[in-house]
């Protein structure tokens, strides 16, 4: 009797979620626009606090939709976390823990995993190809990096249109399947020509877009009238104001505001969900110390640290390649003009897994065959509902601006496991947003409690660990090597 109530409350539950978003039959579906950027740091928008660069698109986004405080990347760099998004499951159970082909230090202690597959496994059913069984049209343009051949694209993956970002940098760049075309102009440009293009050509008919931009990654690099624009601009706070990256961001927040005016333009506003989202966190500096400019931008700072330092993830400790806050926590907006309160921000404890098993709610697609690791968000989106105790994971385990490490938030209360010192430290986010304080002997049952915890989701996703390295060499240690996955 109480499994039957118990079931019987799930299924009032998901009814009700449903009925909430007001869809009946196909005609209803939305139409779904997904924009990633790369490397975009929690603190460097404005409507998360930033006073120095400026982003009124992305402000507008924020304000017609949800802002969410505690949204995180699946891991603290692109392939994997991109990888969660298309599969809905956590990197470390895809086997995708590293960026493609992934860090390597051939003499430290330890030995680290590498990639189970330098591609996303084509026996997964993307997100797009659940979407694609529910009448959706398809196209990703952009960053793809999950694997670099045809073999491997989008369009193995359900996209129906695709263009893939290969080479060039963010001027005059190379796209996969047309290598042979030349494209002029800035990257974000021509990806928002993409978007617009299959907007229009799919207008009639539910379609998802993916738009993966390659702004803010390094080498950081930007028109010159735009970088003055910000050389001259006066800054307010401790905030390093590099005028390259902040002139990257207004980039990338005139695409946000192309595609929102298409939307109006085309009357898709009201019927389209716009997800804005970033893959990981902020690159402070280069995990080689190397400048960070192009050579297109260097004469910028040619003679002043900014050449070396991006942004700052202040308050968050750490940046990407950890999985501190700095290096997973992320700014996330969703608009869905009369589901989702206006001006709304939600506290809700989310991560990158969680998009697939909601959109798949929405649009009522399909569950693949595969575990989904994520939930769905209905109930945050629509009634700002959700759980504050809830527990997500990362799995780190190679080397890049930190140790290998792993990492468990369960509420208010986070526990990181260092894999080459055996050691955990445990913060209290609430009170130590900066992961400042080690707890772990002041509240010795609670660090016991996440690292149970811990220990039974790495053993439920099948997670790999660091061996020791025979090689061991300590004046080399800290050396980087080639890949062995990049020969072959």
């Amino acid at each position: 009797m109480k499994k039957t109530h118990v079931l019987i409350c799930l299924l009032s539950m998901a009814f009700t979620s449903i009925k909430a978003t007001g869809l009946n039959n196909k005609s209803d579906l939305p139409n779904i626009v997904f924009i990633l950027a790369d490397d975009l740091g929690w603190a460097d928008l404005p409507t998360y606090g930033n006073t120095f660069n400026e982003a009124p698109h992305i402000d507008k986004l924020a304000s017609g939709g949800m802002r969410f405080t505690n949204a995180y990347a699946a891991c603290p760099v692109c392939s994997p976390t991109r990888a969660s998004i298309q599969s809905g499951q956590y990197p470390a159970r895809l086997g995708v823990i590293d960026y493609i082909p992934g860090h390597w230090r051939p003499y430290e202690k330890v030995i680290v995993p590498q990639n189970r597959t330098q591609y996303l496994p084509l026996e997964i059913e993307t997100l797009a190809e659940s979407l694609k069984k529910a009448g959706y049209s398809s196209g990703y343009f952009g960053k793809w990096h999950l694997g670099d051949t045809k073999e491997y694209s989008p369009e193995k993956q359900g996209y129906d249109k695709l263009h893939v970002y290969t080479s060039g940098g963010y001027f005059n760049p190379k796209f996969m399947p047309e290598p042979k075309k030349v494209y002029k102009g800035r990257l974000s440009e021509i990806l928002t020509d993409m978007g617009v293009e299959f907007m229009e050509q799919n207008k009639h008919k539910p379609f998802f877009l993916f738009i993966a931009h390659y702004d803010v990654h390094a080498q950081l690099d930007a028109e010159r009238d735009l970088i003055e624009k910000y050389l001259k601009k006066e800054r307010k706070d401790e905030y390093p104001g590099n005028a390259v990256y902040a002139a990257m961001i207004e980039n990338l927040d005139k695409s946000v505001g192309r595609i929102l005016a298409k939307l109006e333009e085309l009357n898709l506003e009201k019927n389209t969900i716009v997800i804005f989202f970033s893959d990981n966190g902020g690159l402070i500096g280069r995990n080689d110390k190397g400048a960070l400019l192009a050579n297109g931008s260097l004469p910028v700072y040619e003679n002043n640290p900014l050449k070396y330092i991006a942004t700052s993830n202040s308050p968050l400790r750490g940046e990407k390649g950890t999985v501190y806050e700095g290096g997973i926590r992320e700014p996330l907006i969703v608009k869905w003009p009369g589901k989702i309160k206006p001006g709304s921000v939600s506290d809700a404890i989310i991560t990158s897994v969680d998009f697939y098993p909601t959109l798949l709610e929405i649009t009522r697609a399909e569950k693949p065959n595969q575990v989904l690791d994520g939930k769905s968000l209905l109930p945050e989106l629509i009634e700002n509902k959700f759980d504050p105790e809830r527990a997500i994971f990362w799995h780190y385990p190679v080397f890049h601006h930190e140790q290998p490490m792993g990492a468990v938030r369960k509420g208010d209360w986070k526990l990181v496991e260092n894999f080459v010192a055996g050691s955990y430290s445990l913060y209290n986010l609430r009170a130590d947003i900066s992961e400042f304080i080690d707890l772990s002997t002041v509240y010795p049952d609670k660090t016991e409690e996440l690292k149970v915890m811990l220990k039974i989701w790495q053993k439920s996703v099948n997670a790999e660990f660091p061996v020791p390295n025979p090689d061991f060499d300590e004046k080399r240690r800290f050396g980087w090597g080639q890949h062995p996955d990049k020969e072959k």
